[in-house]
């Protein structure tokens, strides 16, 4: 767990810069063998346990995963606890992550934080399992906050949304958000695998706006390896 408190407004600590590395890589056949970095546990609106899901990580081999419950981290420190308590072998990569409800063009969005210090004064409006109001409420200030605390924001599937891609994305790149989720089943089909049209098109907007990519089957049942 990162616990110094970042001062800066950019993400620099070493969680994030080898965040950056991975995401740098990602592919659309990353995901969910090699990478899952958008996962739901019962602590906020999934079925698993974080036992049952580090356990299924470890036998699918996953290397990097991240537990990206709404509003809440407490799913990821269970899953910590359990990885402790493995024995020595090869283990999934857990990187600390969130899922944060936000207003972008007057429209909600989600934003996906990764690698932040949850101990930061700033994302402690975010960690109170219930989404937030007012000024708090504002992509702005979620990616500034992700930022401060030292992690990387990313829109979470920009194609289901009420408005496009095409208006999300420049807007949320001008606020300075880091990434966006490229890989994604909009279609909940077994098995999970990225949906062609809105892949191709996130992607090119990811590229134009030299954005991040990501990769995540937002399981809320009980696989990792499928999002219902």
């Amino acid at each position: 767990m990162i616990s110094q408190i970042l001062l800066s407004p950019q993400p620099t600590t070493t969680a994030t810069a080898k965040l950056r590395q991975i995401f740098g890589s990602v592919h659309p056949h990353c995901c969910p063998s090699l990478l899952n970095f958008h996962l739901h546990t019962v602590y906020s609106d999934g079925q698993m346990q974080p036992d049952d899901l580090i356990h299924q990580a470890i036998a699918l081999q996953v290397e990097h995963i991240s537990i990206t419950d709404h509003h809440t981290v407490e799913g990821y420190f269970q899953a910590c606890q359990v990885l402790e308590q493995q024995e020595p072998r090869k283990l999934p990569n857990l990187h600390i992550g969130i899922e944060i409800n936000a207003s972008l063009l007057f429209t909600e969005v989600h934003i996906l934080g990764y690698g932040f210090d949850p101990n930061h004064p700033l994302i402690d409006p975010y960690l109170q399992g219930k989404t937030t109001a007012g000024i708090d409420y504002q992509a702005k200030s979620v990616i500034n906050a992700i930022h401060h605390a030292g992690g990387l924001a990313v829109l979470a599937h920009p194609a289901r949304y009420r408005r496009s891609p095409e208006e999300l994305v420049p807007a949320a790149a001008a606020l300075g958000i880091d990434g966006i989720e490229t890989y994604y089943c909009y279609t909940n089909s077994i098995p999970w695998k990225p949906s062609n049209r809105q892949t191709q098109e996130v992607k090119q907007l990811g590229d134009r706006f030299e954005l991040l990519h990501t990769c995540g089957t937002d399981s809320h049942g009980l696989s990792i390896s499928t999002r219902l």
